[in-house]
């Protein structure tokens, strides 16, 4: 987990980037402001979310190049295991479809973001052991 220390810029701009989208993802879908409580609890899943991406983003190989990559992790994350979860979660409490895919739409639209971010700052890979 060093590299969350080394990589701590990159990960905090990424983590205010997928609040800023959630923020706007809220007002243009006509919901209310989130309390402190929610802010921090989504700060949190942000600041966690951002920072096994940039745990996937140095593990990438970097065959198809770094954008290919950096993009493509973040899609194949939420493809694997961010969508799949919130279509069951979601579906399996009675939420009506167009509403799941506009939270799954919004999360990949966050990763997708927060990964651009930290390709373009840079991740750096921990000391080798």
């Amino acid at each position: 987990m060093i590299y969350i220390v080394q990589n701590i810029f990159p990960i905090l701009a990424a983590t205010m980037a997928g609040l800023a989208i959630g923020l706007a993802w809220v007002r243009a879908s006509g919901g209310q402001r989130p309390s402190a409580r929610v802010l921090l609890v989504g700060a949190l899943a942000e600041f966690w979310l951002a920072a096994i991406l940039a745990g996937a983003l140095i593990l990438a190989p970097s065959q198809a190049g770094a954008w290919t990559m950096a993009l493509g992790s973040a899609f194949i994350i939420w493809v694997g295991f961010v969508m799949p979860a919130f279509v069951v979660t979601l579906g399996a409490g009675g939420v009506k479809a167009g509403r799941i895919a506009s939270v799954a739409f919004h999360w990949l639209v966050v990763m997708l973001a927060q990964a651009a971010i930290m390709q373009a700052i840079g991740v750096a890979a921990p000391p080798a052991a």
